[in-house]
């Protein structure tokens, strides 16, 4: 049976490469090519592709809460993120968010086929160089300071850290100005947050968005 695959990556180069990879493969297609985590719900919402490899870091909506969306809106994908950052932290979250498998890019040349074959076949694929971290996720019971936030007010820290005014984030989220304002400011004061720099400072530290 074929392989549908969807890339989401905001640089160009890393799609071109892991399309060139994916497509030595017979039998598997790209059936969608996208260069931020909303486009990637979206695609994967209307095309329900069998794998999703997802980046961490994109625009609009990470890699984590990408995920997250993707294994509501379409269950049977298969997720494997894909990321520069091995931190138990980071493992645990995309774990929760639903991912099968993680991959740091500097390995993705060596073990991108293994992991996607893992994957279509419903086992989760991790390198050894994060097996521990996958142990300790699992095993972790508390969570981070940013657990006590919901899936829509991370993505409004993420929205409003990239720039993005309350009336875009409004329009991105299709909700209302006063709604988008009444989400900013309960996010400012659940965290303790007192100005924008305090907001990029958070988002950056709970790797929401990456610098």
């Amino acid at each position: 049976m074929p392989v549908r695959i969807l890339i989401a990556d905001d640089h160009g180069i890393v799609r071109k490469g892991l399309r060139a990879l994916l497509q030595s493969k017979r039998g598997w297609q790209i059936c969608a090519e996208v260069s931020n985590g909303r486009e990637a719900v979206e695609k994967a919402r209307s095309l329900k592709p069998d794998i999703a490899i997802i980046d961490i870091s994109m625009p609009q909506l990470n890699g984590v809460e990408a995920t997250r969306q993707i294994h509501k809106v379409s269950p049977d994908t298969q997720a494997l993120v894909l990321s520069m950052h091995r931190s138990e932290r980071l493992v645990r979250e995309i774990i929760e968010a639903g991912a099968r498998g993680y991959l740091s890019k500097d390995d993705a040349d060596d073990h991108l086929i293994a992991a996607v074959e893992a994957l279509r076949h419903r086992h989760s694929y991790f390198t050894s160089k994060i097996a521990m971290a996958v142990a300790s996720a699992k095993a972790a019971s508390g969570g981070s300071r940013r657990g006590v936030l919901t899936a829509r007010q991370r993505e409004i820290i993420q929205l409003l850290a990239e720039g993005k005014s309350n009336k875009e984030v409004a329009v991105i989220l299709n909700i209302s100005v006063k709604t988008a304002e009444t989400h900013r400011a309960n996010i400012m004061m659940r965290l303790d947050l007192h100005s924008f720099a305090d907001l990029m400072h958070y988002a950056i530290r709970n790797e929401i968005i990456h610098r």
